[in-house]
């Protein structure tokens, strides 16, 4: 890896060795073997439609599996919603890929460490989601077997870890201005607002005016273009944390453009796929902050790179959500324990969004608006949801 300038600091030739080294000391060897995979895709119904730049949600589209080792058996939870909107991966085609072709790669070898999921699915490209619900079901699957609670598998320290409001496009500036008052008076350490054309300047000003001193964020899913600079530039006097994934999905090199025109730091979600274009954006100045989903990038192991190469590189990092259940949030929890976490997840409790969460237990908040690690297990589905909710059922065995 050649020499990289991260905002004016020389970072040394050996950054990725350095992060490799601190990721493999976290992984141990078990030997695994895995006997057989059930994947499930389910639509999980919102009590109220989530609703961004790319168009509404009604129904979360997520994809399960379930990992059997011997007498072990673990669940892990991959959420790319039904259509290719969010990422050029829809729950139906995460289905598809894992179960007719990723999961009989993985099945009867021995893995011992996740790095060996990985190597299996190399063959493949992209399908980042598919790759990280078998690359996630590892992880889960090792801390049953050794029973290990999985944030210390990881590698966490955190004791506790604190979650953001988020609001999607709402019916009105008032139903909307309500909704963050009611956050801030939870407690709520920052508050993220979705923006799309029609609902960005004018709903800032109305935000603004009304909370003047609040910790703010926007998140634009990738709805803009580098001709929409001056409207950027106007944004710059709300006075936000951040601008989230202002631009094109698979673009950096825009990012870097506009950061360069606009005061307002970037946040990057969706152009962050895996580790090697975080350092390329990283390199070029194309964001100060990253988002980072377990499912949008691959799994755990890459989140953990991600994570160590923006903490050598002074960058921070926020665990980011799929509005899944119970069951990836909590992975979403343990993930967000590692140190370089600093800035408020994106981490919900079940009745933020499920009249009844599918996994169980359902995904609580303290007082404070934070969430503790899982010591105890990690949640895992209702068996009547799950039969309510599948769309599609598959199993996957050695004599398939």
């Amino acid at each position: 890896m050649s020499n990289y300038n991260f905002f004016g600091r020389s970072k040394p030739s050996n950054l990725w060795q350095s992060c490799t080294h601190s990721f493999r000391s976290r992984c141990t060897l078990s030997g695994m073997k895995i006997d057989s995979l059930e994947i499930f895709h389910v639509a999980m119904p919102l009590i109220y439609p989530w609703r961004t730049a790319y168009g509404a949600d009604y129904d979360i589209h997520s994809v399960l599996v379930k990992a059997t080792s011997g007498d072990h058996f673990a669940w892990a939870e991959s959420t790319p919603l039904e259509r290719p909107s969010y990422s050029s991966e829809g729950a139906a085609g995460v289905f598809l890929n894992v179960s007719e072709y990723f999961a009989p790669r993985v099945v009867s070898g021995e893995h011992e460490t996740a790095e060996s999921i990985i190597d299996a699915l190399s063959v493949f490209k992209g399908n980042q989601f598919a790759k990280a619900a078998l690359e996630i079901v590892w992880w889960t699957l090792e801390s049953k077997i050794q029973s290990l609670p999985l944030h210390d598998l990881l590698g966490g320290t955190r004791k506790e870890v604190q979650a953001g409001a988020d609001f999607g496009i709402q019916d009105s500036f008032d139903m909307l201005l309500g909704n963050i008052q009611l956050a801030i008076d939870a407690g709520f350490p920052r508050v993220k607002l979705k923006v799309a054309r029609d609902w960005d300047v004018e709903m800032l000003k109305a935000v603004r005016s009304t909370f003047p001193n609040e910790k703010l964020h926007i998140d634009c899913n990738s709805g803009y273009s580098l001709d929409d600079v001056e409207m950027f530039k106007e944004i710059d006097k709300f006075n936000l944390e951040f601008i989230e994934q202002p631009l094109a999905n698979d673009d950096i090199l825009d990012h870097a453009e506009l950061a360069r025109s606009i005061e307002t730091p970037i946040c990057l979600d969706e152009s962050v796929t895996g580790p090697r274009v975080v350092e390329q954006a990283l390199s070029i100045g194309a964001c100060e902050f990253v988002n980072i989903k377990p499912g949008r990038v691959g799994g755990l192991s890459n989140s953990i790179r991600i994570h160590d190469i923006c903490q050598d590189a002074g960058v921070p990092v926020w665990v980011g959500g799929m509005l899944e259940s119970a069951i990836g949030s909590a992975v979403c929890v343990e993930l967000a324990t590692l140190p370089n976490f600093t800035y408020p997840g994106d981490l919900f409790p079940s009745s933020r969004f499920y009249i009844r969460d599918l996994g169980q237990p359902e995904v609580e908040l303290t007082a404070q608006q934070t969430m503790l690690p899982y010591t105890d297990g990690l949640p895992e589905p209702d068996p009547e949801l799950l039969k309510k909710f599948t769309q599609q059922r598959a199993v996957v065995t050695p004599y398939d």
